[in-house]
C-alpha cells in the first residue's frame, strides 16, 4: 500500500479517491479551510491522525480509522459511507454517521449531535457516547457494553440489539421495533413510548412514566426504580424485582411484583384488562 505520512492538508478534495493506501500522522486543518479531503476514497487506512475540516470523509468504502481525532469543526465527517472500522477515536463532529452501512466501532470516544442516522448493519463496542437523537431510523445494530448520554434516543428504529450497557436518555426506543436490551441500566423519563416487540431482561429500569402503548412489550426479571403511572395502554407481560411506584391502566396481559405503591384504573379510554400480580401480598387485580 502506498503510504502518506507527516503531511497537513486544507485543501479542498485533497486526497480525493485515494486507493490503496495508508494515512499515518497527517493533520487536516489549514488556510484553505477544504472541504472533502478524502471524498470518495477506497481501501484505504487512516491512523493517527487529526481532522478540523467539513465533511472529510464520505463515500468512503473498505476503511480504517484508528486512533484519530475529529473536533468540533470538522462537521458531517462520515456520510454515505461503506464497511469500514473506527478504533480508539475521539469524535467531536455534528452529525457523523449518516446513511452509512456495515461500520464497526470499537473503543472510541464520541461527542455528536445526531449521531447515526439512517444507518444500517451497525455495530458498537467498549466506547463512550454523548449525542442527541442517537441512532435516528437506524437499523440492524448491536450495542455491547456503552455509556451513553443524550436524548431521543433510538427513536425509529429496527432490530436493535443492547447489552451490558448504561444508557442516560429521555424518550428512547419510540416507535422502534423488534429492540432487545439485556443486562442494562436505562435512566430516563418515558422510556419506550409507542413502541413494538421491545423486550427488556435483567434491567434496570429508572424514571417516571415508562413503557407506556406499547405493543408485545415483555419485562424479565426487571427492576423499576421512581417509575410511576407505568405501563399505560400497554400490551405486557412482566416480572419485576421490588416495587413498582405505580401502574397506570394497562392494556392487556399480567405484570408480576412484589409490590406496588399504587395501581390506578380510572379514566381510561382504552378497554384495558392487563392484570396484576403482587408477589408478597399473593394476590391478583383483575
Amino acid at each position: 500500500m502506498k503510504i502518506i505520512e507527516n503531511r497537513i492538508f486544507d485543501e479542498e478534495r485533497s486526497l480525493y479517491n485515494l486507493k490503496n493506501a495508508s494515512v499515518v500522522n497527517c493533520l487536516f486543518k489549514g488556510k484553505a479551510d477544504g472541504e472533502s479531503v478524502l471524498k470518495e476514497c477506497r481501501n484505504f487506512e487512516v491512523k493517527n491522525c487529526s481532522f478540523s475540516l467539513r465533511y472529510p470523509m464520505w463515500h468512503a468504502k473498505k476503511f480504517s480509522l484508528i486512533n484519530s481525532k475529529i473536533d468540533e469543526l470538522t462537521r458531517a465527517p462520515l456520510w454515505y459511507s461503506n464497511d469500514g472500522t473506527i478504533n480508539d477515536c475521539n469524535i467531536s463532529g455534528i452529525k457523523c454517521l449518516r446513511e452509512c452501512k456495515k461500520i464497526k466501532i470499537h473503543n472510541s470516544k464520541i461527542n455528536s449531535s445526531e449521531f447515526g442516522w439512517k444507518c444500517k448493519n451497525i455495530s458498537i463496542s467498549n466506547s463512550k457516547i454523548n449525542s442527541e437523537y442517537f441512532l435516528f431510523e437506524s437499523k440492524n445494530v448491536d450495542i455491547d457494553n456503552i455509556e451513553m448520554q443524550g436524548k431521543y434516543s433510538f427513536q425509529y428504529m429496527r432490530n436493535l440489539s443492547i447489552k451490558n450497557s448504561k444508557l442516560d436518555t429521555k424518550d428512547a426506543f419510540w416507535h422502534s421495533k423488534n429492540i432487545t436490551v439485556k443486562n442494562s441500566t436505562i435512566k430516563g423519563e418515558y422510556l419506550g413510548w409507542f413502541s413494538e416487540n421491545l423486550t427488556l431482561v435483567n434491567c434496570k429500569i429508572i424514571g417516571t412514566q415508562p413503557l407506556c402503548y406499547c405493543k408485545n412489550l415483555k419485562l424479565i426479571n426487571c427492576e423499576m426504580i421512581d417509575c410511576d403511572l407505568s405501563f399505560e395502554y400497554s400490551d405486557v407481560e412482566a416480572t419485576i424485582i421490588g416495587r413498582i411506584t405505580s401502574i397506570k391502566n394497562p392494556k392487556s396481559g399480567i405484570i408480576i411484583a412484589d409490590s406496588v405503591g399504587e395501581i390506578i384504573r380510572k379514566d381510561a379510554v382504552k378497554k384495558c384488562s392487563g392484570k396484576i400480580t403482587i408477589r408478597k401480598e399473593e394476590k391478583i387485580s383483575a
